[in-house]
């Protein structure tokens, strides 16, 4: 079927669908215009408003007046004298008498001493242990006898010698002289005296042995090992036990080489005079506690250095080291004890803290209550002290605060009872601002 379309609407429809898109591009562009109308106009009043802000203000104003403040500081006052530096160094005890006591004869053990045992306290000459003396003394007397045979013949042979005395005066004539110690039986005089010699040596050596079966404590000791028990089978070269002498230890100290010249060793001058070691404290805060202390003597210098920290060794040597004597702590061996070497004296020294002394051995004076940075002579220096010669006066104040600002003339006031010692430092000129 055909429908019929008037012509009015047919042509008219295809001309609007023209001008539509005719003015969408128009519209578009007004858009962005005024899009960029607009950001100009706030990017303007923004511009305008700091302008404004800049222009109403206020200015600040350079006041040329200062505040003068001073650093509060602590201070010593710097003494002039004799003065003995402390050598701290660690040291190890060792034992002054140690030995590995063995038998000299073969046989069994028979009896122990009760205080033969690991940490049991001998004196010299107590019996330790016993070796079976049964073979010994049948020796003894197997000698003895053999002695008391010689000493018979001895008497037979003297009487026959005066028997040939009384024959050779008859005969004196007939008989030359080389037959004369013949007849006086001399050649059997000699072989009996050798024989009853030997016979008195044989039993001196039974006796020997047999003594040898009671091995005694060479001195006064403290027994570290204990190797045998009753039964035990023992012969020349075994090792019965370890014994410690308690008269004297030794602490060897390992020392700067520098540090030496300020130790004293004991001495004797020509007339006689003996000059001891220098005085030593020792400490061992984890056995003894903090308040513990024993005291020793420098004995001696080791004349080589420990291979391995090339330092020196001191020997120092400590009487009654397990304090039977006293009430002092006893000293245990092979542990590393805190030595405290009293070293010569330093005369006509400053000593300080070695914290106030500042880097190249610079020291911060007060003077007319201003800084002055000193050089000084350092002598010497302990743990605790540095022992100074020139740069410093007595009586002088040592500033002991640390500052913020360090010259020459800065500012300085002590810190008195009524202001609190830990007050910040200040820089010497400090300038003020001010604003209207």
């Amino acid at each position: 079927m055909n429908y019929w379309n008037p012509p009015w609407k047919s042509s008219r429809r295809p001309s609007s669908m023209s001008d539509a898109s005719k003015q969408r591009p128009k519209w578009r562009w007004l858009r962005i215009l005024g899009t960029t109308i607009t950001c100009l106009a706030i990017l303007g009043a923004s511009a305008a408003a700091v302008v404004v802000i800049n222009k109403t203000e206020p200015t600040a104003q350079q006041v040329n007046a200062t505040r003068k403040s001073s650093a509060l500081v602590d201070t010593i006052t710097a003494e002039r004298g004799t003065y003995s530096p402390q050598l701290v160094v660690l040291g190890t005890v060792e034992p002054a008498q140690d030995i590995t006591l063995g038998p000299r004869i073969s046989g069994q053990v028979v009896e122990l001493s009760p205080e033969f045992i690991p940490g049991g306290m001998v004196s010299k000459g107590d019996l330790l242990l016993r070796i079976d003396p049964s073979d010994f003394e049948n020796a003894v007397s197997i000698s003895n006898s053999e002695l008391l045979q010689k000493e018979a013949l001895w008497e037979i042979e003297q009487a026959r010698q005066r028997l040939a005395v009384k024959e050779l005066e008859m005969l004196q004539d007939t008989i030359d002289d080389t037959n004369r110690g013949l007849v006086l039986r001399e050649p059997q005089i000699a072989s009996i005296k050798a024989e009853m010699a030997a016979a008195k040596a044989s039993l001196e050596r039974a006796q020997l042995d047999l003594d040898r079966t009671e091995v005694t404590a060479p001195f006064d000791a403290q027994i570290l090992t204990q190797s045998v028990n009753i039964g035990s089978q023992v012969r020349p070269g075994d090792e019965l036990a370890r014994l410690i002498g308690v008269d004297e230890y030794w602490i060897m100290a390992a020392v700067p080489i520098r540090t030496l010249r300020w130790i004293q060793f004991p001495k004797t001058s020509e007339d006689g005079t003996s000059t001891e070691g220098s005085k030593v404290i020792l400490r061992n805060t984890d056995a003894w506690g903090p308040d513990a202390q024993r005291e020793g003597r420098v004995a001696r210098l080791i004349g080589t250095l420990d291979q391995q920290t090339r330092l020196a060794r001191v020997l120092i040597t400590v009487a009654d080291p397990l304090g039977r004597e006293s009430d002092a702590p006893p000293l245990i061996l092979d542990t590393l004890i805190e030595t405290q070497i009293e070293g010569k004296e330093i005369n006509d020294v400053i000593r300080l803290p070695r914290d106030y002394v500042r880097d190249q051995d610079t020291v911060w004076v007060m003077k007319e209550e201003q800084l002055e940075i000193r050089e000084t002579q350092v002598v010497f220096r302990d743990a605790e002290y540095a022992y100074i010669r020139e740069g410093i006066e007595e009586g002088e104040d040592i500033v002991t605060t640390t500052l913020a600002t360090v010259a020459d003339g800065v500012g300085l006031r002590k810190i008195t009872d009524d202001e609190e010692s830990n007050e910040e430092t200040v820089d010497s000129d400090e300038t003020e601002e001010t604003t209207e």
